[in-house]
């Protein structure tokens, strides 16, 4: 299999980006994220979006050229109407007002409404994060999980990530996770590679655990946790379409079909600034070393080194050159 730089894969992918009908500014903020994604494993967050990223583009369903409007309606309320873009430009455009809404007041809100799926959340809150504040967000996504004891899809996977400032310009710990046992894609792909999944991933059409994935997505992923899991993703789902006009995950279409209409989705992101607090810095530390007392264990995000070069398999590079011609 190829060993290929992550500049390479940014290159490409902004190629291919642009060759769909990406701006290029556009284009490079998320060919930027499909690398990040690369570089740390996170395969469901990268080349595996780009394909329907560039079929969407030339359907129409994502706006390649889209202006991200920024507005402040209150002194740390920072609002982005993507336009039907994508979310990562949309972001990047409101990025610098919710910092300065921060530093100024403390605690800051970011919305990001009207925009394509953003995968990786934990791409958006360690920039939070490397910034000097305590980032969290959240987005909500396609109906995949019912209620415990129910059968009727509500919620999406519903992700959420936490990343929390180093104070030396790095992350001292991230998790980026969906409220869900596991996320859809580790479905999806067991599928395409006919693969089981274990037991306590999925229940069928009829509410009965499942280890086929065609089956699983018949029917409903399990909120991690039970009722714990469940709450959470309807605390993502609040916030993520009601504070950003975003669309409720009942009315969000497959995010891969080519064609459709636009996801319309929400991503909420809180920072918070630790300078607030004379103890944080402190505490951060003292709560690092509990940890690091057993051999083995450490905090969440902690030695995911990058990689660079990556390997990828061989349909994913053939596909990734073809699509940047």
């Amino acid at each position: 299999m190829p060993e290929v730089s992550l500049s390479e894969i940014e290159r490409l992918s902004k190629r291919a980006l642009e060759n769909h009908g990406a701006a290029p500014w556009v284009a490079a903020h998320v060919a930027d994220a499909i690398a990040r994604a690369e570089a740390v494993g996170n395969k469901i967050c990268g080349l595996y979006y780009l394909e329907s990223y560039c079929l969407q583009l030339s359907s129409g369903r994502v706006k390649g050229d889209a202006d991200p409007e920024v507005t402040r309606p209150r002194p740390g309320t920072v609002k982005v109407d993507a336009r039907h873009g994508f979310a990562q430009p949309a972001f990047a455009r409101g990025l610098p007002q919710a910092l300065d809404a921060a530093r100024e007041c403390g605690v800051a809100s970011l919305a990001v409404g009207h925009a394509h799926t953003c995968t990786s959340l934990g791409y958006f809150t360690r920039q939070i994060a490397e910034a000097g504040m305590i980032g969290m967000g959240m987005t909500n996504a396609s109906p995949i999980v019912a209620p415990p004891g129910g059968k009727t899809r509500v919620l999406g996977t519903n992700p959420f990530a936490f990343s929390v400032p180093d104070g030396e310009g790095g992350v001292a710990m991230q998790f980026d996770q969906s409220t869900t046992t596991v996320a859809l894609g580790k479905i999806t792909m067991a599928k395409a590679a006919g693969e089981r999944i274990p037991e306590g991933w999925a229940v069928d059409a009829e509410g009965r655990p499942t280890t086929d994935p065609e089956e699983a997505l018949k029917g409903s992923l399990v909120s991690m946790g039970g009722y714990k899991g469940w709450g959470l993703g309807l605390m993502v789902e609040i916030l993520a379409a009601g504070m950003t006009g975003g669309v409720v995950s009942r009315d969000v279409n497959p995010l891969k079909a080519p064609e459709g209409p636009p996801h319309d989705l929400g991503q909420f992101y809180l920072l918070i600034d630790p300078t607030t607090s004379d103890a944080f810095a402190g505490r951060l530390a003292q709560v690092a070393a509990g940890v690091a007392l057993d051999e083995g264990a450490r905090m969440p995000g902690q030695g995911k080194a990058e990689r660079d070069p990556v390997v990828l398999e061989e349909p994913v590079w053939a596909q990734l050159q073809q699509l940047a011609g």
